[in-house]
């Protein structure tokens, strides 16, 4: 019976291994939004740096639910940094001037390139700003 579950319980710790160190040598890239640290960020259980998540973000056919639906604490928790169209990179600030966005309530993903675009205090757009 003792050598029935030492059994089994070296089964499922290499099953779990091969599973995890498999999809870890798949996806390396921290940019990859298939990356086992992206994925577990996403779902709260692992911190990833700023940079890491939003470059990831740009390859996430789902990154709109990172943040549409959030509040403005909910997305600071998130990410941590949140910039106003006057705290961002003056590209970015210019890119807001222009756009149809401009008398909207948004805020920057840090000194990324997304921008999160409020009604009230909750997310409704996330909107990736480059070549304006």
């Amino acid at each position: 019976m003792m050598r029935r579950r030492m059994l089994i319980s070296v089964i499922i710790f290499v099953v779990f291994t091969l599973f995890f160190g498999g999809w870890a040598m798949t996806y390396p890239s921290y940019s990859d939004p298939k990356n086992m640290k992206y994925v577990l960020w996403k779902a709260g259980l692992y911190n990833v740096s700023l940079d890491q998540a939003t470059t990831a973000m740009v390859g996430d056919r789902h990154r709109d639910e990172v943040v549409v639906g959030k509040t403005k604490a909910q997305l600071r928790d998130k990410f941590g940094s949140l910039l106003s169209p006057a705290d961002a990179s003056p590209y970015l600030r210019e890119c807001f001037k222009n756009s149809s966005w401009k008398d909207r309530d948004v805020l920057f993903i840090g000194q990324s390139s997304w921008m999160v675009v409020f009604d009230g205090d909750k997310a409704t757009n996330l909107v990736l700003v480059k070549g304006c």
